[in-house]
Parts: C-alpha cells; sequence; structure tokens
C-alpha cells in the first residue's frame, strides 16, 4: 500500500504519523498519508515566507511560465490523477478527468491575469496611483467534494498574484492533490507551493499561524464560521466560500421537459455533492405533476456503482459522515413526503444511497431546510410568485439559484429578489473563469472567479504625492 508524502521546502517528507485513505465505493483502505505534524507545519510556513519574499519579485512572464509548466505536469499526468480522484471521491471515471480538464483549464486562464497598476490622477503637482501588492502566504483549505480541482482554483491565482500557497487537503481526500506535490516538487521554488496532509488536527493550527497571511477555505458554514474565529486573532484576510441550499424555481409557462431534465441532471451531479448545485425545486402546480414524473424518468436512467466501473454514472456519497447524516435525512422525510423514486439504502459496501426524489415536503422538512449535500432532491409545489421567492429567500444560505421561464424579463425580475449571489435563468451552474461569484449570507464571504475574485489574493495599495 502506498504512502503519500507532503510537500515541504521543496521535499516529499514523511513524518511520524499515518492516515488511512478509504475508498467510498467498497469501504477498503487504498493508501494512507503523512499527517503533517508541528515541526513540518513551522518549517513549512517559514519557508513560504522566504519563498514569497523572492517571488513576489518576480514579472508576470515569469509566473505565467510556471503555471503553464503545472498545467503540462497535470495533462502528461491526467489518468494517474483521475484514477486517483475517483478512487478517493468516489465519483465517476469521466468525470474525475473532467475535474482534471478543469484543474488544467484554470492553470491556462489564470497564467493570462495581470493587476496591474492603475494611475488615478496625474497632473503636474500631483499624481496619485493604485497598485496590487500580494499578501504574502496564502493558506488554501481544500474540501472533498472537489479536492483536485478546487485546490488548483486556490494554487493559481495566488501564485499569479505573487503570493506563496500552503494547500491542506481534507483528510478523506488528500491523494491526488498530495501526488501533485510530487509531481511538480523538481520545477517549483522551494517553500512556493507546499501541500500538508491533515487528519483533522492540521487545520486549526494552520489558519491561526500568525506567519499566515490568507485564508482561502472552501467546505461547510459551520466549519467556515470556525476558520473565521481561528483567523481572527490576527485579522487575517479571508475567503469563505461556503454551503448552499440553492433553489430552483419553475414557473407555469416553463419548458417542462427541458427545465426537468436538466435540474435532475444538475442536482444529482457528483451524487448531489456540488455546493453551487440544485437542492430544492419550488414547481407551479399548473406543471407539477408533469415535471415530477420527467424528473423521475431522468433519475431511473442512473446507475450506481463503483467509479471505476465505465457503467456507473454516479457515484457514492464521499465519506461515512455525511452518509450517517444523508440516512437520518432521508429516514425523516420519508415519513412526511412521497417518495417518486428511491429512497433505499442498499445493503452492500460502500456509502451508496439511491437517488431519491420526494415530493410534497414541507418547508420546514430538514431535507428542505437544511443543505442535504448527497443524492435525494425535494419538489415542492407553489401558486404564487411572491410566495415562492419568499420561501426561496427563507434560508439562511444564499449561493446560487435559477429561475425556469419562458418570460426572460418576468424570470429577470424574479431573479433580481432571489438572496443569492448568482441567479441563472433557464440553466444552472453555468460557471466561467471570467464571471464573479459572490456568496452572500451564510454562504460565505468575499469573491470567487472574475478580476473581483483576483484581487481578493492582494491588497489594494494607494501611492498618492
Amino acid at each position: 500500500m502506498s504512502t503519500f508524502g507532503a510537500l515541504v521546502n521543496g521535499k516529499i517528507v514523511a513524518t511520524d504519523k499515518k492516515h488511512p485513505v478509504i475508498n467510498p465505493s467498497t469501504e477498503e483502505v487504498i493508501a494512507d498519508f503523512y499527517v503533517a505534524n508541528e515541526e513540518a507545519l513551522n518549517i513549512a510556513v517559514k519557508a513560504a515566507n522566504i519563498a514569497q519574499s523572492q517571488w513576489c519579485n518576480t514579472d508576470y512572464d515569469t509566473r505565467k511560465k510556471l503555471l503553464l509548466e503545472i498545467a503540462e505536469i497535470v495533462s502528461n499526468n491526467k489518468n494517474e490523477l483521475a484514477k486517483l480522484l475517483t478512487m478517493e471521491q468516489g465519483k465517476p471515471f469521466v468525470e474525475a478527468v473532467g475535474e482534471i480538464d478543469m484543474s488544467i483549464a484554470a492553470l491556462h486562464h489564470y497564467s493570462e491575469q495581470r493587476l496591474d497598476s492603475e494611475s488615478l490622477v496625474e497632473t503636474d503637482n500631483l499624481k496619485v496611483e493604485k497598485h496590487y501588492t500580494p499578501y504574502g502566504v496564502v493558506a488554501g483549505i481544500i474540501p472533498w467534494n472537489f479536492p483536485f480541482a478546487i485546490a488548483i482554483s486556490k494554487l493559481a491565482p495566488a501564485l499569479i498574484t505573487g503570493n506563496s500557497v500552503i494547500l491542506k487537503p481534507a483528510p478523506t481526500t488528500p491523494l491526488s492533490t498530495m501526488r501533485l506535490g510530487a509531481l511538480i516538487a523538481q520545477i517549483v521554488p522551494p517553500g512556493l507551493v507546499q501541500i500538508l496532509g491533515d487528519d483533522g488536527s492540521v487545520g486549526e493550527k494552520l489558519v491561526s499561524h500568525p506567519d499566515v497571511h490568507k485564508i482561502s477555505f472552501t467546505g461547510s458554514t459551520p466549519t467556515g464560521k470556525k476558520v473565521m474565529r481561528s483567523a481572527a486573532s490576527h485579522l487575517k484576510r479571508l475567503n469563505l466560500e461556503l454551503g448552499g441550499n440553492d433553489p430552483a424555481i419553475v414557473l407555469a409557462d416553463a419548458d417542462v421537459a427541458v427545465s426537468a431534465a436538466t435540474i435532475a441532471t444538475i442536482a444529482f451531479l457528483n451524487s448531489g455533492q456540488v455546493c453551487t448545485a440544485i437542492k430544492r425545486v419550488y414547481v407551479h402546480n399548473d406543471v407539477y405533476d408533469e415535471f415530477c414524473d420527467t424528473v423521475v424518468g431522468v433519475v431511473n436512467q442512473f446507475v450506481q456503482g463503483d467509479g471505476l466501473d465505465p457503467a456507473s454514472t454516479h457515484g457514492p456519497v464521499q465519506n461515512l459522515s455525511q452518509y450517517e447524516k444523508l440516512v437520518s435525512l432521508l429516514t425523516d422525510a420519508k415519513q412526511s413526503g412521497r417518495v417518486l423514486l428511491g429512497g433505499e439504502v442498499p445493503n452492500q459496501n460502500g456509502y451508496f444511497i439511491s437517488p431519491t426524489v420526494i415530493a410534497d415536503l414541507d418547508d420546514s422538512s430538514p431535507l428542505v431546510s437544511e443543505e442535504q449535500f448527497g443524492p435525494i432532491l425535494p419538489i415542492l409545489r407553489f401558486d404564487d410568485e411572491d410566495e415562492v421567492i419568499q420561501r426561496a429567500n427563507s434560508s439562511a444560505y444564499g449561493l446560487t439559484a435559477s429561475i425556469w421561464s419562458s418570460d426572460i424579463e418576468l424570470a429577470r425580475q424574479i431573479a433580481r429578489q432571489i438572496d443569492a449571489g448568482t441567479v441563472w435563468i433557464n440553466k444552472h451552474l453555468d460557471l466561467n473563469f471570467d464571471y464573479p461569484m459572490s456568496p452572500c449570507k451564510e454562504s460565505g464571504i468575499g469573491v470567487e472567479l472574475g478580476d473581483e475574485g483576483l484581487k481578493q489574493f492582494a491588497q489594494l495599495h494607494v501611492v498618492n504625492g
């Protein structure tokens, strides 16, 4: 069995503690990794500060070259990384390949980005300039649903803006990211990129370390609040991309065949383990039954199984804790709602929950009011547009939403009233590196993507004189 080491100061290192990684499709241990102890963490932070003091003086062409070299290495090792990703995360291999491809695209995109200085005022006796300076050491805290892509989404903007970066993968999905560390160790200046294994004991120490200057965290809202508390003692700069309870609203004039098929596909992507995916669907009474029937027809075609099986379209839930939470939510929902499809917990190895569609739940049901983050979709009725806007906004979350209607102007009017950072019309998950995403309410703080997202990795610096 392989043991994966941490990338610390340019070297792959072992420590005095190992932690296992479980394949969620089989519940078998597939590898283990070395957990970063306090000594390794301190060495990493010190090395990151030394490397950053040199990296911040490089030009953009030098930074671009490094990102493109990393992209080439990832591309040359795509199948190996995708297989590791499938084995540790559970998603089908074809989706894992897609995640690696998305990461390569991100590296290429950020290699072309610049934060140039701007002149605000220039007269004979006054010059005011706006500059962007790197923060220093960026800690990237990575979740378990898209571990490789989100690692790259933190690494690339941090490096292009002149920072060094320390990545900390989730304890259940560290393998593909730690393997990346081994692949790039020889081309990245020592200390500029470091990757630390964590069994749950490292994150708080990394976030609270006085010589880490910026935190970029993606994960659950409860954990994000802990990160914010840990960072508060030094007033560290924060990006928190947290949970979502993303609603879709299907109006009476929507194209039911298209909207139902699209919503079903997106809601169950990665077995529902996507922060920006649809978590609850409000459907007008006039088309409710037709919509439900169409969703059931789509979901019934899914094939759940081991992600390495080419026949599988959907994998398991990623970890035992999330699995147990979903079993509890499903048990409760079955008592008050109408199960249209699924509802079973298969008696087999692996953290599998059958893709499930449940109708006629009350908004107070935990499956509706909480972020389920799994392959269970509640479909809810509504009659009045003002009513459904209020119901959609009743969540503490505000990440994304979508409106489905043939009346685009009406859809836009409703979209502007939804408490979410991004609202799509007749689509969902239309992500683009150039479009900023800014969560509201308890879905996070800061901006991802776009020029605004890039600026989250640099301090605004004005020279006036």
